[in-house]
């Protein structure tokens, strides 16, 4: 999802400044070269992913399902990355970076592939939630390679050489989705992602070093069982309540997902190597780094949800018109990136994010105003301006959730936010396609009106906003040492 990239995916990327001196080039060569073949990972996925919203309404049609349905193969692919994400460091620790990221493109080409010969919901479900482990390996792995081989003062010219070239899929992809859907056929969508692997591949194997970590004694498959059954029936329960005649095999899923969360945490504090270690939340700034960036995820989950369908199915805009404009998010997006870095250092971790966390929860309860009438470039702007503040503040609390990480937990650390990246992002489809269909309830009607999806960014836009709360919590000199704020005497807030 295009909230990946906004993400950024890595921690820091633009947000970390480098204070000290550089080191030789013998220390740092070839990271640009290593970080453009991972960006190519990065940017098969993002463009798979922003073409596939825009074509959902031609999809369902297609496959004879209602439009909001269709929900479930975006969550199954974010359910397999919050499952396998956590296996990634460890898989690469044991295997090797560059075999298990090569691994991880072939399986993403594979699951391409069944995406494409779907013929039902049911076997599009499957093929995403295949394409879905691959993806979980495939850009953790290859940033855990720049973690692990690239020195601290050079982190952010590595990450953003990460970035950039990803930050292309989710400009490209909308309008590329509506190209596809109105003159050839959605399949190609996936189709598109066989030459950009075959390229990675090619790439890696090439130039991607063989990097290992510590290997852990060994793999905590009870916690790996544990949290998979409590992440997939939670996440699941939550995609079912928003199906109408579901609701007691949604309440028992989500009854016995928090279940099984209860038995890991309780699990993982007598384990030395936990799969998912939760005394990282001790950690202050990762902590809140979490809440907050879970709370604002929600809502840019939903948002590439909404937006193709209410276009195409509430505006009656062709998928070609919808991809032209959705891209004005992944633009604003772009825009940002430059000066996220300039602001940090200005304003500092805590004030930046509460003013950024306002405006873009602002700009997503302004979607529930537009009406076919509104002009097109009103929208745009306003999606442009959302997409802006909502990725500076991605960027913002991937940089500060590692400031006071151990060198040593890093792998832990990072295996652990992406799960809850990837959860919370689901979660927010769950919550929009809940509401679209207590809507459709309500009015009687055949299908998602302007009210319902008013309703579902109303309440998504909320969720955002309740951020605020966890950002105020952060010291007011939090990541002072990466953004290099320092009070108006010198000295840090």
């Amino acid at each position: 999802m295009s909230a990946d990239v906004n993400d950024g995916l890595a921690p820091g990327v633009e947000a970390v400044t480098s204070g000290a001196p550089k080191s030789e080039p013998a220390q740092t060569r070839g990271y640009r070269v290593i970080a453009l073949v991972v960006a190519s990972a990065l940017f098969m996925q993002q463009l798979d992913g922003t073409v596939l919203t825009v074509a959902l309404p031609t999809m369902a049609r297609d496959l004879a399902t209602p439009a909001t349905s269709l929900s479930l193969a975006l969550t199954s692919y974010l359910l397999a990355l919050a499952l396998f994400i956590p296996a990634s460091g460890t898989l690469a620790d044991k295997f090797g970076s560059r075999t298990v990221f090569c691994s991880a493109i072939g399986v993403f080409l594979i699951g391409s592939i069944l995406c494409a010969q779907s013929g039902s919901l049911p076997t599009l479900v499957a093929a995403r939630f295949l394409q879905g482990i691959g993806g979980a390996m495939m850009v953790p792995v290859g940033r855990l390679v720049l973690l692990r081989s690239v020195a601290k003062e050079d982190m952010v010219q590595a990450l953003s050489w990460l970035v950039m070239p990803a930050l292309i899929g989710p400009i490209l992809g909308p309008p590329l989705g509506g190209f596809i859907v109105t003159w050839l056929d959605w399949r190609w969508i996936f189709y598109l992602n066989i030459p950009i692997g075959i390229i990675g591949v090619i790439g890696a194997w090439m130039l991607v070093p063989e990097v290992r970590g510590d290997a852990r004694t060994r793999f905590d498959v009870s916690g790996f069982v544990m949290s998979g059954i409590s992440l997939g029936c939670l996440l699941f329960g939550f995609e079912l309540a928003s199906r109408p005649g579901t609701g007691w095999v949604a309440l028992g899923l989500l009854v016995i997902g928090a279940a099984f969360g209860w038995i890991y945490i309780r699990h993982a504090r007598h384990t030395d190597d936990p799969i998912l270690d939760p005394t990282l939340m001790r950690v202050p700034t990762f902590r809140l780094s979490v809440i907050g960036g879970s709370l604002t995820r929600i809502t840019q989950g939903a948002q590439p949800f909404l937006l193709p369908l209410m276009f195409q199915l509430g505006f009656g805009l062709s998928a070609a018109k919808t991809g032209t404009i959705t891209m004005a998010g992944a633009i604003g997006a772009l825009a940002m990136k430059a000066l996220a870095p300039r602001v940090l250092r200005r304003w500092g971790f805590r004030r930046s994010l509460i003013v950024s966390g306002l405006v873009s929860s602002a700009g997503y309860a302004t979607c529930a105003l537009f009406r076919p009438d509104w002009p097109i470039a009103a929208i745009t702007f306003v999606l442009a301006l959302s997409g802006f503040f909502t990725s500076f503040q991605f960027t913002g609390y991937n940089a500060i959730a590692y400031a006071d990480v151990d060198k040593d937990r890093m792998s832990a650390a990072t295996s652990f936010y992406a799960t809850f990246q990837q959860l919370t992002l689901s979660l927010g489809i769950c919550t929009a396609a809940t509401v679209l269909e207590l809507g459709t309830l309500v009015e009687g009607k055949g299908g998602p009106t302007l009210g319902s999806f008013s309703a579902a960014f109303v309440v998504v836009a909320a969720i955002s906003t309740s951020a605020i709360v966890w950002n105020r919590r952060f010291a007011h000199d939090a990541g002072a040492e990466m953004s290099g704020h320092h009070g108006r005497d010198g000295h840090e807030e």
